[in-house]
């Protein structure tokens, strides 16, 4: 394995197999959300709270019949968007990038895309062009890695105080780092 995590790619690690899918909940990102955690993380963070969704062989196969029903929950109008976590939803695109190709078909930008990863906001513009597509479809990025001596159990949406909260739309077209809602979160 590449000890650069820039190296490391979906095609080597991913087995596209789901840790779970939980439909309209509250926690996954700002508003209520279906939450499809994918299964697999190589970063293996001290004090991750999902340890057992890095093995990228946990849970079950990624099926049509699953992408339907994300699709299908989506529809409802109090569903505020998709969160995709896990496990690293970047070494998993081959799952990540075909439901957000149709969940930006189906609902445009009514619905919204938020995603945590290990990997940082620069990290991800170096990486490969699946990680690049997967981010082009995200609205909000929570990125880098849980460092267990900065947890913070105050802040929002994030576990460590490294992490940042990325408006990626905003991010791309002004070319540097745009923190969602200005960075007016706690």
């Amino acid at each position: 394995m590449p000890a650069n995590p820039i190296e490391w790619t979906s095609k080597t690690f991913s087995k596209s197999y789901i840790a779970d899918y939980k439909a309209y909940n509250f926690v996954d990102g700002e508003g209520v959300r279906c939450s499809l955690y994918v299964s697999g993380c190589p970063f293996a963070c001290k004090g991750c709270y999902n340890k057992v969704a890095q093995n990228f062989s946990y849970g079950t196969p990624y099926s049509v019949e699953l992408e339907e029903r994300i699709l299908k929950d989506l529809e409802a109008e109090y569903c505020q968007g998709l969160t995709l976590l896990g496990g690293e939803p970047f070494l998993n695109t081959d799952v990540t990038l075909s439901l957000c190709r149709k969940v930006r078909k189906q609902f445009g930008d009514e619905k919204d895309i938020w995603s945590w990863s290990g990997y940082t906001w620069e990290e991800l513009l170096q990486g490969t062009q699946d990680k690049l597509e997967l981010l082009q479809y995200i609205d909000v990025l929570v990125d880098g890695r849980f460092e267990k001596q900065l947890k913070n159990l105050n802040l929002a949406f994030r576990g460590s105080s490294n992490q940042r909260i990325i408006d990626v739309k905003r991010s791309f077209a002004s070319n540097t780092v745009v923190l969602w809602k200005n960075g007016k979160y706690h």
